[in-house]
C-alpha cells in the first residue's frame, strides 16, 4: 500500500535522514587501505547504538535472503553490486566500494547509499560512479508533484544507455517510512508518463546501480551478495526522497 505522509511526518524523518548521512560520511572517511569490512560495519553499530536508533537490517530476512542478515550496513565490493554481507576482507588499492546503510530513528527510516574507490582509483571506475550519481540527480530532478513514476525510472535509465551501460529491473528503489521497503517499486528504467502519480507526501529511495558489462547478476554462496555475473565492477547509489508542493528534498543529503 503506497502512503503519503504529511509536512509534520517529512519533518520527523529528517532526522533519520540527517542521522544515515552522518554514518555514511563517517564510513566514507574510514575507508582505507588495509581496513577490514568488519571494523566499518562496528562503526556503524556503534553509531546506531549512540543514537539511540535501530538498525533496518540486523534481522532483515526477505525472501531473497538466506537467512537474517546479521549486520548493520550492506558492504559492496568489486564486482558486489548490492546486498554485500561484511566479512573478514580488508580493503585494497583500488577496491570499488559501495555501502548501503538504513536505520530508523524514533520511528521512521531513511535509507542511502554511497560508492567510492579506496586508494588509487581507475579512470573507469570513476567513470561508473559519476555515472551512476548522475543517474541519482536525474532521478530526483524528475520526482516532482506531476510526473509518474515512470519519469522518474526513465531520468535514470536514459542516464545509463547514454553511458552504454545496461540495467537491471530485479532491484531499484522503494517507499520508505515506517518500514525500510514499501510501495511503491522504483525501477532503473521506464517509460515516461507511465505509472504512479507522484503527489505530495509520497517518500522514496532512489537507488541506480549500474554495472561495467552487464545487467546480470547472480547470488554469492553468502546467501546475500550480488554478484555481477561477468565479474566487472558496479556502483551504487541511493537517496531517501520527498515530494513536496516545493519539490523534491533529499532527506539524506549528506553535509
Amino acid at each position: 500500500m503506497i502512503e503519503l505522509r504529511t509536512p509534520a511526518e517529512i519533518d520527523a524523518m529528517r532526522a533519520a535522514g540527517s542521522f544515515v548521512a552522518d554514518v555514511l560520511t563517517n564510513l566514507a572517511d574510514a575507508s582505507e587501505v588495509g581496513v577490514n569490512l568488519l571494523e566499518l560495519d562496528a562503526i556503524a553499530h556503534r553509531m546506531i547504538r549512540e543514537r539511540g536508533a535501530e538498525s533496518c537490517y540486523i534481522d532483515y530476512h526477505p525472501s531473497f535472503g538466506a537467512s537474517p542478515f546479521g549486520k548493520v550496513l550492506c558492504t559492496s565490493v568489486n564486482d558486489a553490486a548490492l546486498h554485500g554481507l561484511p566479512h573478514d576482507y580488508a580493503l585494497q588499492d583500488g577496491d570499488l566500494v559501495s555501502l548501503d546503510f538504513a536505520a530508523s530513528v524514533d520511528g521512521w527510516v531513511a535509507d542511502s547509499a554511497i560508492s567510492l574507490v579506496v586508494g588509487t582509483a581507475k579512470p573507469e571506475d570513476l567513470a561508473l560512479i559519476a555515472t551512476t550519481e548522475k543517474a541519482l540527480a536525474a532521478g530526483i530532478a524528475a520526482a516532482v508533484a506531476g510526473n509518474r513514476m515512470g519519469d522518474v525510472s526513465a531520468a535514470i535509465g536514459d542516464v545509463a544507455h547514454a553511458a552504454g551501460l545496461g540495467v537491471n529491473t530485479d532491484f531499484g528503489g522503494h517507499g520508505v517510512g515506517r518500514t525500510m521497503h514499501g510501495d511503491p517499486h522504483v525501477p532503473n528504467d521506464g517509460r515516461p508518463r507511465r505509472g504512479y502519480p507522484l503527489k505530495p507526501g509520497l517518500v522514496f529511495a532512489i537507488e541506480p546501480w549500474f554495472m561495467h558489462g552487464t545487467d546480470r547478476i547472480f547470488t554469492d554462496p553468502d546467501g546475500w551478495t550480488l554478484r555481477s555475473m561477468d565479474g566487472s565492477r558496479a556502483a551504487h547509489v541511493e537517496h531517501t526522497v520527498a515530494i513536496t508542493a516545493d519539490g523534491p528534498v533529499v532527506l539524506t543529503a549528506r553535509r
